[in-house]
């Protein structure tokens, strides 16, 4: 058994799932930072003595990963790697009584409400006055700005409201607030990012109020995108199409997970909407802003879904011709709405259909990427791997998007800059061009001195 040491300690957190996991782990670290806290995040070295585990407890393989990483520092703590272990987030909100019972080398376990509890666990009190104020994670040209918590929609499938409770907005001032000091920070994107985007502002305002958001953030000197993830089919604010049209700062970008295309099946998973409305409400936002690239995920799998209910579905996504998609298998989740349906579809019945509606996508995606050869995109540029710099188009979001690729060999990009880039080759996924302007890279002290 190691010695206390006498260092002050530190305090690693980890976080596992969604941006909305991302941004709470922020605004945790932003407090601690606050309390005079020795704070990292994921670090690498993997020596704090101290680890904070924000969880995950959506689908089934997400559960798993959580407990797998509790388990892993459980473990370390028992061998004397670490002094304490603590679990906070969505598994530990839905599942706590059984994970103390089971996990009980965990010193304390909190849910997704439980901030100032935590912090006070970790000797540290919660600052009211910290609006804003959190360590990004994210590179330090983009960053989330959580709009709202909670979600009101009774979505069968779903479990998120008995983690993270009713909808709740950010009042706008607030939000505004946050933004700018990002910007302070040097960010320049910002993704907006709830449960649900779409019913923002009927619970404080009586309306709903995106459309009042975007304009005031626009109006934020510094941030240059404005992003948006996670709007709900059912009520969608239009007037936000018009912000979308007029204001450049606003990229002509939707996230709509729209689950479904059945009637039948949406009806039984409680979207509040059919075939024909979903059908017509993607129409109407190609109308009004034709630039627009629209994201979206599928369940596939859901209970009763037959194979007729399938090709429907693989139809419909051949038809519609998305710019971005993504396809899931259903997860059987229990004290949802569908948890009393039979899960009557087979594991590899799921798998395949996956499969089948990407290989769709994909032929889509490449035939949309050759139409991008020799045009010119404005791309903010993320990372440099391996000989490769990594960039995006407006139209990509990080990490569940297209990049755009530039020879690292050839040419040189500043991350974290804007830069015109023209496209000369495409596959499904991947974009490769050449910036418009040559950029120097700078010359190191060394080589000025000589």
């Amino acid at each position: 058994m190691r010695t206390k040491s006498i260092k002050q300690n530190k305090i690693n957190v980890v976080t596992l799932g969604c941006s909305k996991n991302i941004y709470d782990s922020e605004v945790l670290m932003g407090q601690l930072k606050a309390n005079g806290k020795n704070v990292v995040h994921e670090d690498e070295n993997d020596d704090g003595n101290i680890v904070v585990i924000n969880t995950c407890g959506f689908i089934g393989k997400a559960k798993e990963e959580s407990i797998d990483t509790i388990l892993h520092y459980a473990q370390r703590k028992e061998a004397g790697e670490i002094d304490k272990v603590f679990v906070s987030g969505c598994l530990s909100e839905r599942y706590k009584p059984d994970l103390e019972k089971e996990i009980t080398n965990v010193d304390q376990y909190f849910g997704t409400h439980d901030l100032p509890n935590l912090l006070q666990a970790l000797e540290a009190d919660y600052k009211h006055e910290l609006i804003g104020e959190r360590l990004t994670t994210t590179p330090k040209h983009y960053a989330y700005l959580k709009i709202a918590e909670g979600c009101d929609r009774p979505c069968s499938f779903c479990a998120i409201p008995l983690m993270r409770g009713k909808h709740r907005s950010t009042p706008i001032e607030d939000i505004v607030i946050e933004a700018t000091k990002l910007a302070e920070k040097g960010i320049k994107e910002i993704m907006l990012i709830a449960q649900d985007l779409t019913y923002y502002g009927l619970d404080i305002y009586k309306k709903r109020a995106l459309a009042q958001l975007l304009e005031a953030l626009t109006k934020v000197e510094g941030i240059e995108w404005i992003r948006m993830h996670y709007a709900f089919p059912t009520g969608f604010p239009m007037d936000v199409l018009e912000v979308m049209k007029r204001e450049p700062k606003v990229c002509n970008y939707l996230d709509i997970p729209l689950q479904h295309i059945n009637s039948e099946l949406l009806k039984s998973m409680k979207r509040g909407t059919t075939h024909e409305k979903t059908t017509a409400l993607i129409h109407k936002f190609r109308e009004v802003v034709p630039e627009m690239a629209i994201r979206t995920t599928l369940i596939v799998g859901y209970p009763g879904e037959t194979e007729e209910m399938f090709k429907e579905l693989k139809d419909w996504v051949e038809e519609m011709r998305f710019e971005r998609l993504g396809a899931f298998e259903y997860s059987h989740e229990e004290n949802t709405g569908a948890y009393v349906l039979e899960d009557d579809v087979p594991a590899d019945v799921k798998f395949k259909r996956v499969n089948e509606i990407m290989e769709v996508q994909s032929q889509i995606s490449w035939e949309l990427n050759q139409q991008k050869i020799g045009k010119t995109f404005r791309c903010l540029f993320d990372r440099k791997d391996g000989e490769y710099f990594y960039g995006r188009t407006e139209f990509d979001s990080p990490d569940v998007d297209n990049d755009v690729l530039v020879d690292a060999r050839e040419h040189y990009i500043k991350i974290g800059e804007f830069i015109d880039i023209e496209i000369h080759e495409a596959g499904d996924y991947d974009l490769y061009g050449t910036p418009v302007k040559k950029l120097e890279k700078p010359t190191s002290l060394n080589q000025k001195r000589k």
